[in-house]
């Protein structure tokens, strides 16, 4: 009897884990938990997400908010009480929003953000990329949403009450609000924003209500002025009245826009139609199921295709859409360099010198066309502003370092984009790379400085000099390789190649380490190599000596050769997790984030060093890659409220879990390539968007087979430690042979080592 027990246990429990693989993957929406990384504070950061409930590059967002108004944590996993659903564009909490505004529903004449805020709980919250759901306990009231491009319908169940009531609130800092009872309708705007200076700032908004008014009223700050329609101030809002049946649903409509109120109807009328609220749910989630689609993931845990799934949804938001189509069909949008209303492409809300690693890569690969748009958008940044933006929110934001505009422009370009003012572009990439811009984050901060030493100086008053030259060097290096493209002059090639070799003016043979320089040409002193910020940004010499994506061979000579190269990149690891916080004069969240993940000084939560585990391969190691890329996917990520490991920042960090799960990462935009680790699942299947198919299949791969000991390309043995973006998007497939142990033949060669500017012929 017990034998039989022992039996049936064993064959249950492997029953059980078998179950836990996911073989198949039709609707991948439902894998994706919005939730991921909301668990943040500005103390530690799990993400810093918000369940941003829209569709992919929509212009507006939806998400319930649980901090005050204004605040950039506009909702946190482990808040209690929702104070209204906000309509957002916020790239992430550090910049805050602009545009926002939010509905409310309560009980009674409540209409203050405290007062009104209601208890909830997360077992009665359901949130879906294209629906949320939850239920506001203080008013027994259940709230559903669901969004378009530029509206949303809103699904609002009430009790039986003659006080139900929903608030308005287009937030403070200007805002107006007309009730029309008439046509069930209120029309207002909000001019609140968090960055830059903006002209003619307004988002308009338009509601519509199928149940009639039964009472009237607006408000300022925290006076109710009852019975008036119509309120401009400071802080204006409605608060309109129903009687409610139990259990009665009252649909509301709500569309904006940058442009006008008229536009505002338009994009309601157009978006919404006569479509009712599951009819604008269900083109919600078909239009994520056709993105998420795109790629197929097979043969993982139920936990790893989540985390994929959630990621991917993360990578297709930012920028997002700031323009609009008129009511002759033009594509039309507010500049918030002019403030006028002028023809063409426009995008907002990213920071390059996150997203220049691997989300914009990723789009070339995945979604070309809206890069396409996105190009298209850049080159009206530069014709309206005057420079390409470091980051938009929606104008220039003056925050971050380095020119990376130089790497995004150039990448879509080399991977094959076409259709938009490359000529505009790269006459902005000249520009910018030459000069000092009006504020320190657009164009080069230092640049003559640069220009004239080959370096950015550590002494002459301009913050992160060491972060600014490396990058600035790889910058040069794109404006190179896009110069070589579009067949400019071999003066200005060659003067580009020739700056893209500055990284070498920081090193420091002593150290083998790169460190500030002064202007006499002595090193900055004292040097501590595990001191945060000074002149480095968030992140420590450590972090930022790998940032040659362009010269790895370079680097590697500087170091005195691979073996000691290799050593190198293991002392990331192997050293303890120390740090010197005295630039900052306390812990900022990514020394935090560095310090507990207990991989050493690696600081996955930050950008800077993200690309480093892929650096093995231009040394003859790939296995360590492939063991690394598979320690951080396993370790740093979950999809779970807790599931990052420090910012997300705008797809970059979900980026880099996506490319790293098919298997390659591009190390080095604006060259063909992707440098390869190993891959995660069994079997991955991207759509290329030219009808052709990626298809990567790795059927012994497990949490033991991590390594690679074969890799066919279309059936032929290939050595090499790269892959080539042209041979992909004529449809490849790749078959791994995986298993438990280093494979230390493979990959060993010189010539299947990556691109080195270097080693170039």
């Amino acid at each position: 009897m017990k034998i039989v027990y022992i039996i049936c246990s064993v064959f249950l429990y492997s029953l059980s884990g078998y179950a836990q693989i996911v073989d198949q993957v039709t609707n991948p929406v439902d894998y994706v938990n919005p939730l991921m990384g909301t668990d943040s504070d500005p103390g530690l950061s799990n993400g810093n997400t918000y369940p941003a409930v829209a569709v992919p590059w929509g212009m507006n967002f939806w998400t319930p908010q649980t901090g005050p108004m204004g605040h950039g944590w506009a909702y946190t996993y482990n808040s209690h009480k929702i104070r209204g659903f906000k309509q957002t564009h916020q790239p992430s909490p550090w910049m805050n929003d602009y545009g926002q505004f939010s509905i409310m529903p309560v009980i009674g004449k409540k209409f203050n953000q405290d007062e009104r805020a209601s208890w909830f709980s997360h077992k009665a919250e359901v949130a879906k990329p294209y629906y949320y759901s939850v239920y506001l306990a203080d008013y027994d009231v259940t709230v559903e949403l669901t969004p378009t491009e530029r509206a949303a319908q809103f699904q609002i169940t009430f009790p039986e009450s003659d006080s139900a009531y929903i608030v308005i609130d287009p937030f403070d800092k200007g805002s107006y609000v007309k009730v029309i009872p008439e046509e069930n309708k209120i029309v207002g705007y909000t001019t609140k924003y968090a960055r830059g200076k903006l002209t003619n700032f307004k988002n308009y908004f338009v509601i519509k209500f199928h149940k009639a008014f039964y009472d009237v009223n607006t408000w300022e700050g925290d006076k109710l002025a009852e019975g008036k329609a119509e309120m401009e101030a400071d802080h204006a809002g409605a608060l309109v009245g129903f009687k409610t049946s139990k259990e009665e649903k009252i649909n509301v409509q709500v569309a904006s826009s940058f442009i006008s109120l008229e536009q505002a109807e338009l994009n309601l009328s157009r978006e919404l139609a006569n479509d009712d609220f599951e009819t604008t749910k269900k083109k919600a989630r078909d239009l994520w199921n056709d993105k998420l689609g795109r790629i197929k993931a097979e043969g993982g845990t139920i936990d790893q295709v989540r985390t994929f799934y959630s990621c991917l949804y993360r990578t297709l938001f930012f920028p997002n859409k700031l323009y609009e189509i008129n009511e002759k069909e033009e594509i039309v949008h507010w500049s918030p360099y002019t403030g006028e209303i002028l023809p063409g492409y426009m995008f907002a809300g990213t920071g390059f010198w996150d997203t220049f690693r691997a989300l914009y890569p990723f789009l070339n690969l995945a979604y070309p066309s809206i890069n396409k748009e996105m190009q298209a958008g850049l080159a009206n940044d530069f014709k309206e502003g005057g420079w390409l933006p470091e980051w938009s929110s929606p104008g220039y934001a003056n925050i971050m370092v380095g020119n990376n505009s130089a790497s995004v422009v150039s990448d879509a370009y080399i991977k094959g984009l076409r259709g938009y003012d490359v000529e505009t572009l790269y006459e902005a990439l000249i520009h910018g790379a030459n000069n000092a811009g009006p504020i320190t984050a657009v164009g080069r901060a230092g640049a003559e400085q640069y220009k004239d030493l080959g370096y950015v100086p550590y002494d002459i008053g301009i913050n992160e000099s060491a972060a600014r030259t490396l990058e600035y060097a790889y910058d040069d290096f794109a404006i190179y390789q896009l110069a070589k493209a579009l067949g400019k002059s071999k003066k200005e090639i060659k003067l580009y190649k020739k700056r893209a070799m500055n990284y070498k003016n920081l090193f420091d043979a002593s150290s083998g380490l790169m460190r500030g320089k002064n202007k006499d040409g002595s090193f900055q002193s004292p040097f501590n190599p595990f001191k945060w910020g000074d002149a480095f940004t968030e992140g420590n010499s450590w972090h930022y000596s790998w940032s040659v994506f362009h010269d790895p061979q370079g680097l590697i000579d500087l170091m005195g050769g691979k073996q000691n190269f290799v050593a190198k990149l293991d002392s990331v690891f192997d050293l303890p997790p120390v740090f010197d916080d005295s630039y900052y004069g306390g812990v900022i969240h990514e020394i935090r984030e560095m310090q507990i993940a207990n991989m050493g000084q690696y600081a996955h939560g930050n950008q800077p060093i993200q690309h480093m585990i892929y650096l093995y391969n231009y040394a003859g190691a790939p296995w360590k890659a492939q063991y690394w890329a598979r320690e951080t996917m396993n370790r740093m990520y979950m999809p779970t409220p807790d599931g990052y490991c420090g910012d997300e920042d705008n797809g970059q960090t979900s980026a880099w879990y996506v490319f790293s799960a098919m298997g390659f990462y591009p190390v080095c935009p604006a060259v063909n390539e992707y440098v390869l680790g190993a891959p995660l699942f069994k079997k991955v299947t991207l759509s290329l968007e030219n009808g052709k198919e990626l298809v990567i299949n790795a059927p012994q791969n497990s949490d033991e087979n991590r390594y690679v000991q074969e890799l066919k390309i279309n059936g032929q043995v290939s050595t090499k430690n790269y892959l080539d973006h042209n041979e992909i998007m004529k449809g490849a497939t790749l078959d791994f042979t995986m298993g438990d142990q280093p494979e230390k033949s493979r990959g060993v060669k010189e010539e299947d080592f990556p691109y080195s500017l270097s080693t170039e012929k």
